[in-house]
């Protein structure tokens, strides 16, 4: 009787887990054969689950000022490479190394983020 209540609850496990890791979206929106670098200023800092952003405004080619949404990992793994929730603030200028968008609207997955004077802040590698 034991060894089938335990089989049984394995298999509650299992199917729990299999739940929670289909529904989490891929990566596959973004272009990963492709490195954008951004040099902008820091719109807002949004350190929310399951993702933290960062809203960035960017010159573009034309000099237009453009937002662009930038997604980060999750809180606790930020955490764990140093970020913490007041790490950027609005007006603060920043270079952002990325993965853009497929679908070429401005966004993307930030790999990297230096100050202005080229220091690294935190480490946000996937």
């Amino acid at each position: 009787m034991r060894l089938m209540f335990a089989a049984a609850a394995a298999c509650c496990g299992v199917m729990l887990v299999a739940g929670d890791s289909a529904a989490h979206h891929s990566m596959a929106m973004f272009d990963q054969d492709r490195e954008v670098v951004l040099s902008g200023t820091v719109r807002q800092f949004q350190w929310t689950n399951p993702h933290a952003y960062i809203q960035l405004d960017a010159e573009n080619s034309a000099g237009e000022a453009v937002e662009w949404s930038l997604e980060m990992g999750s809180p606790v793994y930020l955490y764990a490479r140093g970020w913490r929730p007041r790490t950027l603030r609005a007006g603060t200028e920043v270079r952002v190394r990325l993965n853009p968008l497929r679908s070429g609207r401005p966004g993307g997955a930030v790999l990297d983020v230096t100050d202005a004077e080229g220091n690294p802040i935190g480490s946000n590698r996937r």
